[in-house]
């Protein structure tokens, strides 16, 4: 039986589909951070079958809520303070996202001047489908 400590502060985020949590790592920037980083891969879930988990001992505020959101709004953000689960967030589709995914039209306004952020906006919340905010690209869909 794997063991890995509780911690005292910090955040935990649950029910990552199982191998996703690696991408997660880079994406929240969480190398960036001094603190402490706990990654479990594949743990048994009784909902998914399997799943990823990412223990993070550092305040909550460092963690970018939108990003995450739009990863994959079905996470749980459970906020630890003094070991114990004081808040579980609820995460939503973000209105709009900056510099989390590029627009691969070859003729938008980010192609030719490179330090524009990548702004997309969320066009069709049913369908989860985003739009760049320069030239209206679609990006994603889910059925």
């Amino acid at each position: 039986m794997l063991n890995v400590g509780k911690i005292e502060e910090g955040f935990v985020l649950d029910h990552i589909e199982a191998g996703k949590s690696m991408e997660l790592y880079h994406l929240l920037q969480l190398d960036t951070l001094d603190c402490t980083v706990a990654i479990i891969k594949n743990a048994r879930s009784e909902k998914k079958g399997r799943k990823d988990i990412i223990k993070v001992e550092c305040p909550v505020d460092m963690l970018n809520l939108d990003v995450l959101g739009f990863i994959d709004h079905t996470i749980t953000v459970n906020v630890i303070e003094n070991g114990v689960i004081t808040e579980k967030l609820d995460l939503a589709l973000p209105k709009e996202i900056k510099n989390v995914i590029k627009c691969k039209n070859p003729r938008c306004i980010t192609s030719i001047e490179q330090e524009l952020p990548h702004v997309f906006f969320l066009a069709d919340p049913e369908r989860e489908v985003y739009r760049c905010k320069y030239c209206e690209e679609k990006y994603g869909e889910r059925a």
